[in-house]
C-alpha cells in the first residue's frame, strides 16, 4: 500500500538498502557482454565477476545482495514494532499483519518468477529473495516480540540444527551419479572430506526439493536446481534476518551513534572470523547457494560492517547529502525490485521507439550494452525520485 513518510526512518538504513537495490538494478549495465566485447580488459572482467554469483564456495559483491536485503528486513523490524506499539496495536493484530505480509512476499516472489514468457504457467519456485524472506518473516516477527535473549537462542538453534541436518545426511560416495543431478563428476568445485555433505544437488535440501517441488503442477518433474538453490534455505535465511534484528535493536537503542558503529564493527569481525574457521577447517563450507550456516555468519559479518559504514558516514557524522540518490532507491525498495523484473524490456524498447533504434550505438557498437543499461537505470531512478518527492512509499 502507498502512504506518507513512514515512522522513524533512519538515513543509514535507507542508504544501505538503496545501495543493495542499486547493485541489483545495475545488472542492466550488462558487464557480461562488455567483458565479451573487450576480452583482454581486466577492468570489465573485474566488474563482470562482481555482477555474477560465484559457482559454489566464496563470494562476489553480487552474492551479498540477497543476504543484505534479508538482513535489512531484520534491522527495520524493531522500528516497525515500536511504531505499532505507539499506535497501541495489539500483539494479535501485529501477528496477523506479519502473517499476511509473509504470504504477500511469498506470492509476489512466485509471481515475478513466473513473468518470463517461457513459463506457460505459474512457476512454482521458492528460492528467490522475496519468497525466502516471506517464508521466514512470520517466525522473525515472533522472535522480534520475544525477549532479546531468545534471539540468540533462536540463532544458535537455527545454525546448529541446520548444520546437523546436512551433516546427518549421507555424503555422495565415489560411485555417486552426479550427472543425474546436473553436476559433472569432475566439476572443479566438489567439496572433499566432511565438507562433501554440502555438495551441489546431493545434499538433504536437494533431496527435500525432489519431493516438495513435485507437489506443484509443473510441465515436467523436478529433478534438480541448475544453480543448486533450494527451498530449505529459508531456514538459515531466517538466521540472517535474526542477525539483522539484533543489529537493528542495537541501532535503535543507542541511536545511529559512534557507539552503535563500534558495536557493529566488532560483532561483524567476530562472526566473520568464526565463519573463516568453520570454512577453512572443513566443518562447514561457505556456500551462498545453499545458505550454509558459515555463509550466514560470513555474509552477516559483511552486513554488519556495511551497516556500520553507512551509519558512520551518514547519521553519525550528520552528513547525509551524499547518500540522497541511494535513499531515493532505498525508500521504495519493493518498487525497485519489481521494476527490475517487470518493466526493464518495456523501458528499453520505449527509448528506442521514441529516440531511434541506434541511439545507444553513438559511442560504438561495443559500448551499446552499458549505454543502454545506463539509460534504463536512469529511468528507474527518475521514477523512484518522483515517488520520493511526492512522499509515495509502497510497503507490503
Amino acid at each position: 500500500m502507498a502512504n506518507s513518510m513512514p515512522f522513524g526512518r533512519v538515513t543509514a538504513i535507507d542508504a544501505y538498502r538503496g545501495f543493495v537495490m542499486f547493485l541489483m538494478l545495475a545488472t542492466v549495465l550488462n558487464f557480461k557482454q562488455m567483458k565479451h566485447n573487450f576480452p583482454e580488459s581486466s577492468f570489465w572482467a573485474f566488474l563482470y565477476h562482481h555482477q555474477e554469483h560465484v559457482e559454489w564456495q566464496g563470494c562476489s559483491l553480487h552474492d551479498l545482495i540477497q543476504p543484505s536485503f534479508s538482513f535489512l528486513v531484520g534491522v527495520a523490524l524493531p522500528y516497525s514494532i515500536a511504531s505499532r506499539i505507539i499506535r497501541q496495536q495489539s500483539k494479535a493484530m501485529m501477528l496477523l499483519h506479519a502473517a499476511v505480509r509473509s504470504l504477500m512476499l511469498i506470492f509476489l516472489g512466485i509471481f515475478l518468477r513466473s513473468v518470463d514468457p517461457k513459463h506457460g504457467r505459474t512457476n512454482w519456485t521458492f528460492d528467490d529473495t522475496l519468497t525466502q524472506i516471506g517464508m521466514g518473516y512470520f517466525f522473525l516477527f515472533i522472535v522480534g516480540l520475544a525477549k532479546p535473549a531468545w534471539r540468540w537462542v533462536a540463532l544458535v538453534l537455527i545454525l546448529v540444527g541446520y548444520w546437523a541436518l546436512f551433516a546427518a545426511y549421507p555424503a555422495p560416495g565415489p560411485d555417486f551419479d552426479f550427472k543425474g543431478v546436473g553436476v559433472e563428476a569432475n566439476w572443479n568445485h566438489h567439496p572433499t572430506g566432511f565438507a562433501a555433505h554440502w555438495d551441489k544437488n546431493s545434499n538433504i535440501a536437494a533431496a527435500f526439493d525432489r519431493w516438495w517441488m513435485n507437489l506443484f503442477r509443473r510441465p515436467s518433474p523436478f529433478e534438480y536446481s541448475g544453480g543448486g538453490y533450494c527451498t530449505l534455505s529459508f531456514i538459515p535465511t531466517l538466521g540472517t534476518m535474526i542477525l539483522g534484528l539484533i543489529a537493528g535493536t542495537w541501532l535503535k537503542e543507542k541511536g545511529p551513534s559512534w557507539d552503535a558503529v563500534q558495536r557493529l564493527v566488532w560483532f561483524g569481525v567476530v562472526i566473520f572470523l568464526i565463519c573463516y574457521a568453520m570454512d577453512r577447517s572443513g566443518i562447514c563450507p561457505n556456500v551462498k547457494r545453499i545458505w550454509t550456516p558459515s555463509w550466514v555468519l560470513f555474509s552477516g559479518g559483511w552486513c554488519c560492517l556495511l551497516l556500520a559504514l553507512f551509519t558512520a558516514t551518514t547519521d553519525a557524522i550528520k552528513v547525509t547529502e551524499w547518500s540522497y540518490p541511494l535513499q531515493v532507491i532505498g525508500a521504495n525498495s519493493i518498487v525497485a525490485y519489481c521494476m527490475s523484473g517487470l518493466i526493464k524490456r518495456f523501458v528499453l524498447d520505449s527509448i528506442k521507439k521514441h529516440f531511434g533504434a541506434t541511439i545507444f550505438t553513438s559511442f560504438g557498437d561495443s559500448y551499446e550494452p552499458i549505454v543502454s543499461g545506463a539509460a534504463v537505470l536512469l529511468v528507474f531512478w527518475l521514477i523512484l525520485f518522483w515517488m520520493y518527492r511526492n512522499k509515495i512509499f509502497v510497503r507490503i
